[in-house]
């Protein structure tokens, strides 16, 4: 026998999916630091009617100040470990807040009406005032730039401000004094400082919104806004005035509605994010399976954002339309991702 002899091959050490090298943590909320939330007395013909309350030792506003922090410090601690669901979780809300701004807008878009718009028109093309809408709350969860002339300038027009509206006026009121440091307090007072003119009507209001969970997030040092505050302050179950109206900034009960509203859409925030997490674990673990080309950036596509086309998909990671097809509809049937539209074509997916 000539040669050498063969030494015998070590087996192969088979790796661990990075899922679960580095796991994905779950956000729970403790039931104990949910308050209840319910701040009404029922008068004898058994309507509900507000309680008037004025300050600290308002019925019902210890409460909902001690949720709502709990609440926004494990939402903060929650976003600190970096998810890699964190933009799909944004422009989710971003959606969420749209559709709660449409209703008194009396737009009839509801979800998904806004989601196609933005996702469905062609690029350049004008999404309607709908689209537009979802817009303003999509440029929210963007990393956080300076609010000069340029940008408040093209929020007002998204809104559909007046043109008499001076942008670099607003930019110096708004950027002026120093916010406070407790993250709801800074909330409120930016949500003040945003004073349109009256006939402004509702549109001021949400402009009010988007500037307190701008402020917001300023403070926490967050880097991406977080659209939070008007995916519950516009609906039912909050706080109203003595004569029923809808509290808004300037009325001197709006601190109480401004930390109910928190309190609720951070109790929100944190149970789609547990969602997305189960989710998002399903989704790395499919992965290494995944043999299309480009997998890895639709898989990034979707923790990114609401929603992907195979379109979009195909476009951006070089696929085949039919290819961009096939792999979604596996990743559907392993239960890795959402089919959101509901329609044979022209569909939408997310987590």
């Amino acid at each position: 026998m000539t040669g050498k002899a063969s030494l015998p091959r070590r087996p192969r050490r088979k790796t661990a999916p990075a899922s679960s090298a580095n796991p994905l943590i779950c956000p729970v909320m403790p039931s104990w630091a949910r308050a209840d939330w319910q701040v009404y007395a029922l008068q004898d013909g058994g309507d509900r009617q507000a309680v008037p309350h004025a300050g600290i030792n308002a019925p019902g506003v210890a409460q909902a100040a001690f949720a709502a922090g709990a609440s926004l410090a494990l939402f903060d601690q929650f976003l600190r470990t970096q998810p890699p669901f964190a933009g799909a979780l944004r422009q989710r809300l971003a959606l969420r807040a749209a559709a709660a701004c449409a209703k008194p807008l009396r737009l009839r878009e509801d979800e998904s009406d806004l989601r196609d718009a933005l996702h469905l028109t062609l690029p350049g093309a004008d999404p309607g005032r709908a689209g537009r809408l979802h817009s303003l709350w999509c440029r929210l969860a963007r990393p956080i730039t300076p609010l000069d002339e340029t940008p408040i300038a093209a929020m007002l027009a998204l809104i559909g401000a007046p043109a008499s509206i001076d942008a670099g006026r607003l930019a110096a009121l708004w950027q002026a004094g120093a916010m406070p440091r407790h993250p709801l307090a800074a909330a409120t007072r930016a949500a003040r400082a945003a004073s349109l003119p009256p006939e402004f009507g509702i549109e001021g209001e949400i402009l009010a919104l988007w500037l307190a969970d701008f402020w917001l997030a300023q403070s926490l040092g967050w880097g991406q806004g977080m659209p939070l505050l008007a995916t519950r302050i516009l609906g039912a179950g909050i706080v109203r005035g003595v004569d029923g109206r809808r509290l808004r900034p300037s009325d001197a009960d709006w601190p109480m509605a401004l930390t109910q509203a928190y309190g609720l859409a951070l109790n929100d925030a944190l149970g789609l994010a547990q969602d997305f997490c189960r989710r998002t674990r399903k989704l790395l673990e499919l992965a290494p399976k995944l043999r299309a080309k480009g997998a890895s950036r639709v898989i990034d596509m979707l923790l990114a954002d609401d929603a992907a086309s195979p379109a979009g998909a195909a476009r951006i990671a070089g696929l085949s339309d039919r290819a961009a097809r096939r792999l979604f509809d596996r990743l559907v049937a392993e239960g890795g991702v959402r089919e959101l539209s509901g329609r044979a074509s022209f569909r939408l997916y997310g987590l």
